[in-house]
């Protein structure tokens, strides 16, 4: 993928690979699955790296993830590895081009109106990454499907709730404009960091919605796709503990990043992996 690859965010990129959470879960899958897996992921952590990079220009940004959708739209121009896997899995190349027009979109929309617009970006930046995900893990039930579309709107909106204030200093508000409005927060409210009554009101809000979301989930999770799913439930669990931080510590988003410490990482996987096979 080096063609498509900015060298201003070659090293981020390689950070990225290691410490994130995703990473972390893959590497319970078998060694040919976690390979296949970790190309996907380099995919998907360049898109969002383009997007996110405060080294590239909004032309460069735009210039980037243009050649990638020309690569996307022409299964000769992909790089090999991407190609390999999208012929290997079958994997529906519409699934790709879905997460390149929500990443693109973190470009071009800075506001969501409604829940529904929201949604189909979180639908797009996660839930279409799961779907592709379950493939390459080896998922046989159409169950997972429906677990992977859930768990995909769950992890993106804790996202969401925990880079609240990332977002603001960037001119980002993810939530559904209607949302702020029922609890009348305003726009100029969360760009200026401000907590409040009302913002504590939304925020638990917003965390219920996520809740709801890890419910459909689990509710889903079918029982013959439960070994091939451990890692997306690594995910699960390590992001509802996430959630749980976040509202045991009254939404402090606009001063502090939550985090898992690696040791809560590990006792969560641990347990996912002993008492959930």
């Amino acid at each position: 993928m080096n063609d498509l690859v900015p060298p201003a965010i070659a090293d981020d990129l390689e950070a990225g690979r290691k410490a994130s959470n995703l990473a972390f879960a893959l590497r319970i899958l078998p060694a040919a699955r976690r390979h296949d897996a970790l190309v996907f992921y380099r995919f998907c952590r360049t898109l969002d790296d383009i997007a996110d990079s405060p080294r590239l220009t909004s032309a460069e940004k735009a210039v980037s993830l243009d050649a990638w959708q020309r690569a996307l739209s022409a299964p000769n121009r992909l790089p090999n590895g991407l190609s390999d896997l999208v012929a290997r899995y079958e994997i529906d190349p519409q699934l790709l081009l879905e997460i390149l027009a929500g990443i693109r979109a973190e470009l071009t929309v800075p506001r969501y109106a409604t829940f529904e617009e929201s949604r189909q970006y979180c639908w797009r930046v996660a839930s279409a990454v799961g779907l592709v995900s379950i493939r390459i893990f080896g998922c046989r039930h159409s169950g997972s499907e429906i677990y992977a579309e859930s768990l995909g709107l769950a992890l993106q909106w804790t996202n969401i709730l925990r880079d609240i204030g990332e977002d603001a200093a960037n001119d980002r508000i993810y939530l559904p404009l209607e949302d702020l409005d029922r609890f009348q927060v305003s726009e100029s409210d969360l760009l200026g960091r401000k907590d409040s009554a009302n913002f504590q009101r939304l925020m638990a809000f917003e965390a219920h919605r996520a809740r709801d979301f890890y419910a459909q989930a689990r509710q889903a999770l079918p029982a013959k796709d439960r070994t091939a799913l451990l890692p997306a439930e690594i995910m699960r669990a390590t992001y509802e503990r996430l959630l749980r931080k976040m509202t045991a510590g009254g939404f402090r988003v606009f001063d502090r990043r939550y985090r898992l410490s690696r040791l809560e990482k590990l006792s969560l996987a641990a347990g996912i992996y002993f008492f959930r096979r």
